[in-house]
């Protein structure tokens, strides 16, 4: 990764933020507005919270309705373009889980998660990018997890969601660094999010060979909601503020492409990379022996 030294940004940004009723998303939202930002916080249903519009919009911000699984979410990108609120940063957040062992997960089920997960933040992507091309400048963050590195049973549906975006911005970010647009992604550990409590399990009952496995003893926690989460959700997001604007921790990081959170996220990271390591040291003479043979 680049470690290039830069200033911090001074201009104020306008953020564009989509998952903001509660958790990582309400929370960069209130980190930019006090940073002097302009924040476009979204949700499907913002009639649902009014309070919480009224709080942000008093704040400087504004809030919009936005649905991620909807074909015409990049109808609000270009109607936010066209009214002059020129997007700088978009943050992919908004998003959920759904938990079943990969074989009994129903395909409407895995399609529900991957549009949501997937096509939606592509989608926004691809609508902000001609307008960051066109201005040369631009961010693009990507809220994933580390259940993408290395996920427990029954989040294969999510992990797979989250390593596919995952995948894809890295090769985004070789596309767009001539613009001068940037990528972000921030991979998360468990956190004092409203997560836990929205548990969406599938729709079909765990088999009797499952029964006394890992698999159902995970799932059961799940439920209860007896997995206590490390990290702390305004920390964490004062952190990618802090990495998109240059600011703090972040001074001079903004070329970065990768930022693990959580103190959890550390075992997982040396877990890929021992993973990768010793797969390299059993099958090295293989990997390389398998090339066309050189006259």
């Amino acid at each position: 990764m680049s470690t290039t030294t830069t200033a911090p940004t001074t201009k104020k940004l306008t953020w564009l933020v989509t998952g903001c009723s509660s958790g990582f998303g309400l929370s960069l939202t209130r980190a930019a507005l006090a940073g002097g930002h302009k924040v476009i916080a979204t949700s499907r249903n913002p009639s649902r919270t009014p309070e919480l519009v009224a709080d942000i919009e008093s704040r400087g911000g504004r809030w919009v309705q936005l649905d991620v699984t909807s074909h015409d979410s990049s109808d609000v990108v270009a109607r936010l373009e066209r009214e002059g609120d020129h997007i700088d940063v978009l943050v992919n957040n908004a998003g959920y889980s759904i938990y079943a062992p990969i074989e009994t997960v129903e395909e409407k089920e895995v399609r529900a998660q991957m549009d949501t997960m997937f096509f939606g933040p592509l989608r926004l992507i691809q609508a902000v990018l001609p307008h960051m091309r066109q201005r040369k400048s631009g961010v693009i963050v990507n809220m994933s997890s580390g259940a993408a590195l290395d996920g427990i049973p029954t989040m294969g549906v999510y992990a797979g969601a989250k390593a596919g975006l995952d995948a894809l911005t890295k090769i985004l970010a070789k596309e767009v660094d001539s613009c001068n647009i940037r990528t972000l992604t921030v991979v998360l550990g468990t956190f004092n999010t409203n997560m836990p409590n929205a548990v969406v399990l599938g729709k079909t009952p765990l088999p009797e060979d499952y029964k006394g496995t890992f698999t159902e003893e995970v799932q059961g926690l799940l439920v209860s909601g007896k997995i206590k989460p490390n990290g702390d959700k305004d920390k964490a997001m004062q952190a990618v503020y802090h990495v998109v604007t240059g600011e703090g921790d972040g001074q001079g990081l903004q070329n970065e492409k990768l930022l693990p959170l959580g103190s959890d996220m550390t075992p997982r990271l040396k877990g890929v990379q021992d993973y990768l390591g010793h797969a390299l040291e059993v099958f090295g003479s293989v990997t390389n022996g398998v090339d066309v043979d050189k006259e």
